[in-house]
C-alpha cells in the first residue's frame, strides 16, 4: 500500500515563542542594520564626499532633526506594535489548533463507541462517522488514526456465515449485516483513492497496510 507520510511530531506542532524581550531586542537589532546599510548604500550611491563641520545649525535643520526624532520613536513604536500582533496572531492559531483537536477527539472517541456497538446498523454509523473524521481531521496524524481504526476493524475476528439453515435464520442475518458494515469500509476506501486528479483527496498519502489485504482493496479499486 502507500507508504505513511511522515506528519510532524509533537513538539514541532508546538507553539514556539521567544519572550517579548529577546523578539524586540532581535528586531531592534536587524531595523537597525537595515536602516545602516540603506544609508551607507546612498551615501555610496550619492557619492558623499564630507561633513561640512563649519556650517551652524539653523531653525530648518534642527526642525528636521525634531521631526526626524519622532519618525524613529513612531517607527519604535510601530516595530513594536508589529511584533506583539505577530504573537498573538501565533497565539490564536494555537489555541484555535487545540480546540479543534479537542473537538475531533470527543467526536471521534463517540464514533469509535458506535463501532463497538451490538447493532450494525449503530456501528455502520461508526464507519461513516470515522470516514468523516479523517476527512475533517485538523492534522494528519489524527487523521492516519481513524483511517487504522476502520483498517483494524477489518482485522477483527467474526462468526462465519451459518448457511441457509432455517434454525440458523437469525445468525445468518446478522452475519450479512456486518458483513455490511465490512464492505462499507472497504468501499469507502476505495472510494477517496479513486477520485480524479484535481479534486480533494485527504486519504492520500495516508497508511492502508493495518488490515486491508491487496486482494480486497482492489475489488473495489
Amino acid at each position: 500500500m502507500t507508504p505513511r507520510r511522515k506528519s510532524p511530531s509533537l513538539n514541532e506542532r508546538e507553539l514556539r515563542l521567544w519572550k517579548v524581550g529577546r523578539a524586540l531586542v532581535l528586531t531592534f537589532v536587524a531595523a537597525v542594520l537595515v536602516a545602516g546599510g540603506v544609508f551607507y548604500g546612498l551615501v555610496v550611491l550619492l557619492d558623499f564626499q564630507e561633513i561640512d563641520t563649519t556650517a551652524k545649525l539653523d531653525a530648518k535643520t534642527l526642525f528636521d532633526l525634531v521631526k526626524l526624532s519622532f519618525g524613529v520613536v513612531a517607527g519604535a513604536g510601530a516595530l513594536v506594535a508589529l511584533v506583539v500582533a505577530y504573537r498573538r496572531q501565533r497565539v490564536d492559531e494555537a489555541g484555535a489548533h487545540r480546540e479543534a483537536t479537542r473537538l475531533h477527539t470527543e467526536r471521534f472517541s463517540q464514533a469509535v463507541d458506535k463501532l463497538g456497538s451490538d447493532s450494525p446498523a449503530v456501528r455502520l454509523g461508526g464507519v461513516h462517522a470515522l470516514a468523516g473524521l479523517a476527512d475533517d481531521a485538523p492534522d494528519d496524524n489524527l487523521r492516519q488514526t481513524c483511517i487504522d481504526v476502520l483498517c483494524a476493524y477489518l482485522q477483527l475476528p467474526y462468526t462465519p456465515d451459518p448457511g441457509g439453515d432455517p434454525a440458523q435464520q437469525e445468525a445468518h442475518h446478522r452475519y450479512l449485516a456486518l458483513r455490511k458494515v465490512r464492505h462499507t469500509i472497504l468501499r469507502l476506501i476505495g472510494d477517496h483513492y479513486r477520485r480524479p486528479e484535481g479534486t480533494h483527496r485527504s486519504w492520500q498519502g495516508c497508511d492502508l497496510s493495518t488490515g486491508v489485504s491487496s486482494r480486497r482493496l482492489i475489488q473495489f479499486l
